[in-house]
């Protein structure tokens, strides 16, 4: 599927990942519509990119939010392509060394971010995507999902990213075979140690070991990185329903 010419929604698109993302697709020809709960940072992204970036302010969890931002992105283009970038994360042991449980909320919260949000942005922009002509091969779009190597090999501390991530890896399959016949692939990214805005609070220290732990190349994965893999993903119409690791061959440890 070419960039050029279609709409384009992305989810948590003000920073990191999503951020890249837009300006990936952008820079390809693309509109798109940054949906990020970061006014400041989704509308300063907006105007630096120009007429083909709007930003929608909203949270992936709402309906209402996500309805907005798919209509906004209908309105500049046919909706071909929709990218979940969205989330959070928590750490705790499920029994700390003092023997409290874990915290319900937190949890609780996790999952409807991560998982909740990802699969309302999926249900919402397929939808609209499945209502557009097709292609000449009969292709519509595509929806790319953010996972993490964490929903294979979890550390302590994270049963509640690890499971929200996981949710999404087991979706990933069932929805592509749900919108086959609409012409709609659905692709998951399961990223590995990426050098976004929250690993930038580490010391730099701790941010070069944390890159040297990889197979290789010994680096932290660029947001670039990812933004190019998303490109290629719609770029290529016989990747669907697949979990794709986007980690330089790294496999984590416990801790």
């Amino acid at each position: 599927m070419e960039l050029n010419g279609i709409s384009a929604l992305v989810s948590g698109g003000a920073s990191g990942l999503g951020e890249a993302t837009v300006r990936r697709l952008v820079g390809a020809g693309a509109s798109c519509v940054i949906l990020d709960r970061n006014p400041d940072a989704g509308e300063r992204l907006g105007k630096e990119l120009g007429e083909r970036t709007a930003f929608v302010g909203g949270d992936v969890t709402s309906p209402d939010d996500v309805a907005r931002a798919v209509e906004e992105a209908s309105r500049r283009g046919p909706l071909r392509v929709a990218v979940s970038c969205a989330g959070i994360g928590w750490a705790q042991r499920v029994v700390s060394r003092d023997g409290a449980p874990h915290d319900l909320d937190p949890f609780r919260s996790v999952i409807e971010v991560n998982l909740i949000g990802t699969f309302n942005v999926l249900r919402l922009a397929a939808a609209r995507i499945a209502s557009t002509e097709p292609t000449a091969d009969g292709e519509r779009g595509v929806v790319v999902n953010t996972a993490s190597i964490a929903a294979f090999e979890g550390q302590i501390g994270q049963i509640a990213y690890s499971a929200s991530k996981g949710g999404i890896v087991g979706l990933t399959l069932p929805a592509a075979r749900d919108l086959a016949p609409a012409g709609v692939r659905v692709v998951t990214i399961a990223p590995g140690l990426m050098d976004t805005p929250l690993l930038g609070l580490l010391p730099e220290e701790a941010r070069a070991a944390l890159g040297a732990s990889v197979l290789f190349p010994k680096r932290l994965g660029r947001p670039a990185d990812f933004a190019g893999l998303v490109a290629h993903i719609v770029e290529n119409p016989y990747l669907n329903g697949e979990v794709i690791r986007l980690d330089g061959g790294l496999r984590m440890q416990p801790k």
